[in-house]
């Protein structure tokens, strides 16, 4: 009898738990630095308060246990995750109580590591969300992607095209450096393709603003997802799944809010806003929260993208990424009665 026929592999494990969360506390903690340096380290507070939350709590658990250590490194990565999505403004205290949230109530009480049925920072985020709706929004009410949905909900949209053209008149921005680098882009690499990268893109790479964390520290956090890929930290088809379905809809549909027709969507925007490349190359990456099966993990992924762009295009939540893999997880136990009954026990059969 073949063994391996009853088993339910973990796709998505190429490293080690460990090793895992160590090199993506290193992509969060890039952007986390980045995001600091515009912020006088008020960034780091945060980070510093989620990550006393998290590993204080879970170190009380594992001394239940006559576990004095927290050597796997899950706590102190999901605290960097958190802060990532928080924004730079917000009163630490609030990431240390979602930090006690996340491991008490969110993990241990599940079973520990790789039993919670939700990402833990995910889950931490939409705490200190939802108990403190005023001062989480009152910390990004300045914010940009903020003032954006603010003027869609009040009916500024006609004949605009794009979001960028709406950040124009709320007053975005674009600097002396970023017109050069838009000017050399344009004579090098899209001249070759007939097309034109239009002044202010580069501006979401150095936002001094008010934001969450993960779309201040932008250009480090690239750097970091491109360091997690390339660790083979995770299968590098799992993101590349969430951006390919997420820019398909973006292009078809992304423009009709903002007055504009189908197949024009400002997919660059899109990408490089709302902390969607965290979400994409982190959240849904996320092996305990996720299906087992390559046919499994692509449908889950899939759908967090199309929620991804619901809520934050027809929604209007800047945000919407992160609520839309607490989503996706939600489904999750779906899918995987869906796997065992399609997947699993045919293979059995063979």
């Amino acid at each position: 009898m073949d063994l391996s026929l009853f088993q339910k592999p973990q796709i998505n494990l190429s490293r080690s738990t460990p090793l895992r969360m160590r090199l993506v506390s290193v992509c969060a903690l890039l952007a986390i630095f980045e995001s600091s340096l515009g912020d006088s380290g008020h960034s780091f507070l945060i980070a510093l308060a989620a990550v006393l939350g998290m590993a204080g709590t879970e170190l009380l658990f594992n001394l239940k246990q006559q576990n004095f250590s927290i050597k796997d490194s899950s706590a102190i990565a999901s605290a960097l995750i958190l802060t990532l999505f928080l924004p730079n403004t917000l009163n630490p205290l609030y990431a240390f109580l979602g930090g006690i949230f996340a491991m008490a109530v969110l993990k241990h009480s599940f079973g520990g590591l790789g039993s919670n049925w939700v990402n833990p920072a995910a889950g931490a985020w939409l705490f200190i969300r939802s108990a403190w709706p005023v001062a989480f929004n009152r910390s990004i009410e300045d914010n940009h992607l903020m003032r954006l949905s603010a003027s869609l909900e009040g009916g500024l949209r006609d004949s605009l095209g794009s979001p960028l053209t709406l950040l124009m008149i709320n007053g975005w921005s674009s600097s002396p450096l970023d017109n050069k680098l838009s000017s050399f882009f344009n004579q090098t690499i899209f001249n070759f393709t007939g097309s034109s990268l239009p002044s202010g893109y580069l501006a979401l790479f150095s936002s001094n603003g008010p934001g969450i964390i993960a779309d201040r520290g932008l250009f480090f956090l690239v750097l970091g997802t491109i360091l997690i890929t390339a660790s083979q930290c995770f299968r590098f088809w799992l993101p590349a799944v969430f951006i390919f379905v997420y820019s398909l809809l973006i292009r078809i549909f992304g423009a009709l809010p903002f007055g504009g027709s189908f197949w024009e969507g400002d997919v660059i925007f899109a990408l490089f806003s709302g902390g969607t490349l965290a979400a994409a190359f982190i959240l849904v990456t996320d092996p305990a929260t996720s299906p087992k099966s390559t046919p499994g993990y692509a449908v889950y992924i899939a759908l967090c993208a199309v929620f991804t762009f619901l809520f934050r295009y027809p929604g209007l939540d800047p945000y919407g990424a992160v609520t839309a893999v607490l989503v996706g997880s939600a489904l999750v136990p779906l899918i995987r009665r869906l796997e065992n009954a399609w997947y699993y026990e045919k293979r059995k059969l063979l």
